[in-house]
């Protein structure tokens, strides 16, 4: 249901990300809220990386509420607070998507409803 489009006529993506991801017509779709990396127990893990991972999981629970999973991200947005979380980000990004991978924006945001949160990500999914 999902097909990845790269026209060799485009520079390929910088990252582990395709330039469209094309949905079948009859696919669910959910489309997930921003999430903040704080556990269930207010706890927020210090760093992009640790709160993406954080997040990721959290997103994963949500899909999985819709018998989805991680593999059916067909795009993210992405928002960190500064370049220096950019890779710390990417990384976990890297570790919860599958192939083909998802259309993906990141964007540099001044910040959040918490100093302390470096990171939000939301998702769709198709299935």
């Amino acid at each position: 249901m999902l097909r990845a489009i790269t026209p060799s006529s485009l520079r390929p993506p910088f990252a582990r990300y395709s330039h469209a991801i094309e949905v079948k017509a009859g696919a669910r779709m959910v489309f997930c809220s921003g999430q903040l990396g704080i556990g269930a127990d207010e706890a927020i893990p210090p760093g992009a990386e640790a709160q993406a991972a954080l997040i990721f999981k959290s997103i994963a629970a949500i899909l999985a509420e819709a018998c989805m999973s991680l593999a059916d991200i067909v795009r993210i947005n992405a928002y960190v607070t500064g370049r220096e979380h950019m890779a710390g980000y990417m990384k976990a990004r890297d570790a919860a998507v599958s192939d083909p991978p998802p259309a993906s924006t990141l964007m540099i945001v001044t910040g959040f409803t918490r100093e302390e949160f470096v990171v939000e990500i939301e998702v769709v999914a198709a299935r």
